[in-house]
């Protein structure tokens, strides 16, 4: 019998249709693989925990065990997981990620939680999810305490109209030829860059690596000005040994939430994770915490916490 047009018309619209059908399905295995957090855990008895070795307060060690706040908070989540999965002996891995490539290993598999300090913005959103703030942030500024008072209050008082400073004002001529650095991978990092060229500035941006790098610039007088998270910024003074050379100014310069960072597309997971960050935010245990790493916690940032947890 010959083959008509229309039956072979029919059998590509049913090729075409297992096709799509095919599509779909791997589709939704790939999906269903990336959403089983849980279930990889309760399979291996083991939860795989990222932390940067040098993000201090949040998340740092050298060599030994990681420690900080946000690893601290990720233990506690281990621990609610432990017991929300009936696994006694669950056990925590602990795995160090590059500050710069933070989202990589979260992002191929290799982290579950990461455990540090990440601002959240659009733009990681295209690679991860992330839990309920863990911090409220923002950019601050470290300068050496011997810079131009001229300086610090062209900084501090801002420029209100966000357009070109007028070429022949005190603040170009005091913001003009400087040398800023933000820290590279911030939030920060950008804004300079944003500010500059809004503002049509002929100044010098140099990222640095690390917190100490930037102190260490800004005591060298390789840059005028820091820019980096606050709570990092002001940790990182702390801890300086020529603490009494630097201030920080008392202004953000923007403003967004530090997070824990987790799989995109694993709803269930990052449910297990708030679940257990509204829980803790409530306790004394919490308000120990807070004060351990940033001081007696103010009302301010009570009510922060108080305002981010959750309901059941």
């Amino acid at each position: 019998m010959p083959v008509t047009a229309t039956k072979l018309g029919r059998s590509a619209a049913r090729i075409a249709a297992l096709g799509a059908l095919a599509v779909i399905a791997a589709l939704g295995t790939s999906r269903a693989s990336e959403a089983q957090t849980l279930d990889r855990v309760r399979g291996a008895a083991a939860i795989r925990l990222g932390y940067e070795a040098n993000a201090r307060p949040f998340s740092f060690g050298d060599g030994g065990a990681p420690t900080g706040y946000a690893v601290a908070l990720c233990k506690m989540v281990a621990d609610r997981v432990k017991a929300d999965l009936g696994l006694p002996d669950l056990a925590a891995s602990w795995v160090p990620v590059q500050g710069d490539d933070r989202f990589r290993p979260v992002r191929d598999g290799l982290v579950d939680l990461l455990c540090s300090a990440p601002a959240v913005t659009l733009s990681s959103r295209k690679e991860v999810s992330f839990s309920l703030p863990i911090f409220p942030s923002g950019t601050g500024a470290v300068l050496s305490a011997s810079s131009p008072v001229a300086l610090r209050e062209v900084l501090t008082q801002g420029q209100p109209s966000g357009r070109p400073i007028w070429r022949g004002s005190p603040a170009r001529v005091v913001l003009e030829q400087e040398t800023f650095s933000p820290v590279a991978g911030t939030v920060s990092e950008d804004w300079v860059a944003e500010r500059i060229k809004a503002l049509e500035l002929a100044a010098t941006v140099v990222p640095v690596k690390t917190y100490e790098d930037g102190i260490q610039r800004i005591l060298d007088g390789g840059s005028r000005v820091l820019f980096g998270d606050m709570p990092l910024l002001r940790d990182a003074v702390a801890h300086s040994p020529a603490s009494g050379n630097l201030i920080i100014l008392d202004r953000y310069f923007t403003h967004q939430s530090l997070a824990l960072a987790l799989p995109r597309a694993d709803e269930d997971f990052r449910l297990e994770v708030d679940r257990a960050l509204s829980g803790i935010y409530g306790t004394d245990g919490f308000r120990n915490l807070l004060a351990e790493w940033f001081g007696t916690p103010d009302e301010r940032l009570l009510t922060f916490f108080r305002q981010t947890a959750l309901p059941e």
